[in-house]
């Protein structure tokens, strides 16, 4: 028997299992979501290192090969195939949600429907996930928008070659609140769009537990109000910005985009445009002051909410109605602007149920198109990187952001 094989084959077959069907429960969701987002993601990776350290073992060993090993490389193989075939299943989820959410013909308000060639998975993009940089892409980087330091920068990627009048796309970033900067998340879906011709702006914010709420979302707006005075120096169009984010990202892109011109949130800078025209979060944190009363949304306000994002003198008990007014659950009108709501079914951290409540009520008071995509064996970050998933969720994303442009500029009469 050769232990080190067979111990790196168990290892993976656990790691592969827990992707495939992550353990429920608040004690193993931060370790569940870690070994199953990567796995999930590089399983393609991981399947032609299983195979490669299986053929390796057997020319060493023979006949004698271990059958344990071999038994367990087996199935994990089989696991990750799974695993491959799930992710495949994202480009028609994508689809499925945005033929549902704003109608069967949305391609005709293109100027390129989606060719083949585009729908298809970019294998050779994904062969080096961490590399992410175009060289069509140019990349401005840590622009001040406000006062106060690092965490008051933004980045600005657009076209290589100059633009004028592109629509905006910004990026923000998620983290629970207290981590996280610009240079991390949104990579893949900013650097598409930039080559295609859109100016896309990533911003940092102020952390807790330095920074209480609501800083966050004070800066976010801050941040926009700097897009709406300045991208027109970087060829965008300060009048058409959608925003989009990831988990602590997704909830303050939810509520930027339903709390547009709140005063409340706009200290000194109340006569400041900060509506948004889309959204499109990614496995955002909706249920922040946990009012529907779910397990997991109580939990996250007592252990991560009120204890490290609010003030401490501010508890739910006796401040529920500051908690409500953070919540993009809770905060939605007639007003709200089209969303594109994401969400992986696998997710440890924010329960996919939180993501379908949302987006009930969303449809329920909303007058603007709602779509909405479960994602078959995501996990939460699933669109850090390039992977198969990730990269028909980005080209998703990217046609729901060519109609909400192109149906926003036929209103305004363009």
């Amino acid at each position: 028997m050769q232990p080190s094989f067979v111990l790196r084959q168990a290892l993976q077959l656990a790691l592969t299992a827990n992707a495939l069907k992550p353990p429920r429960g608040a004690r193993t969701a931060v370790p569940a979501f870690f070994a199953g987002w990567l796995t999930g993601e590089l399983a393609p990776h991981l399947l032609a290192l299983t195979a490669a350290d299986t053929a390796a073992h057997v020319a060493r060993h023979g006949s004698k090969s271990s059958k344990a090993g071999l038994t367990l490389a087996a199935a994990s193989a089989a696991g990750l195939g799974t695993l491959i075939a799930q992710s495949q299943r994202a480009r028609g989820e994508i689809e499925t949600a945005l033929t549902e959410g704003i109608g069967t013909a949305y391609t005709e308000e293109l100027d390129h429907p989606p060719s083949p060639t585009d729908l298809a998975t970019p294998w050779g993009q994904l062969a080096m996930p961490f590399r992410m940089r175009d060289p069509e892409v140019r990349r401005e980087r840590d622009i001040a928008y406000a006062p106060g330091g690092k965490r008051f920068l933004l980045d600005v990627y657009s076209p290589r070659e100059p633009v004028t009048g592109a629509p905006i796309l910004l990026q923000v970033h998620g983290g629970a609140w207290v981590i996280g900067n610009k240079d991390q998340q949104g990579l893949p879906l900013m650097l598409h769009m930039a080559k295609r011709g859109w100016v896309c702006v990533a911003i940092n914010y102020p952390l807790s537990p330095a920074a209480r709420w609501p800083a966050h979302i004070v800066a976010a707006k801050r941040a926009l109000a700097w897009i709406r005075e300045n991208a027109g120096s970087y060829g965008g169009d300060p009048s058409f910005v959608a925003v989009t984010g990831g988990s602590a990202g997704g909830h303050l892109a939810a509520l930027l985009a339903l709390t547009a011109n709140d005063p409340a949130l706009q200290p000194d800078f109340a006569e400041a445009d900060t509506s948004v025209q889309a959204c499109i979060p990614h496995y955002g944190v909706y249920d922040f002051a946990a009012t529907t009363g779910h397990r997991s949304s109580k939990e996250r306000l007592k252990t991560l909410i009120a204890r490290h994002v609010f003030a401490p003198d501010k508890d739910p008990e006796h401040f529920l109605d500051d908690y409500i007014a953070a919540s993009p659950l809770d905060r939605i009108t007639d007003d709200a602007p089209p969303f594109f709501v994401i969400h992986g079914v696998h997710d440890s951290l924010v329960p996919v149920g939180e993501a379908r409540e949302f987006v009930r009520r969303l449809r329920e008071k909303s007058k603007r198109e709602v779509a909405y995509a479960e994602i078959s064996g995501a996990q939460h970050a699933f669109d850090v990187f390039p992977s198969i998933r990730s990269a028909h969720v980005v080209r998703g994303v990217e046609r729901f952001l060519e109609w909400s442009y192109r149906t926003w500029r036929r209103r305004q009469g363009g």
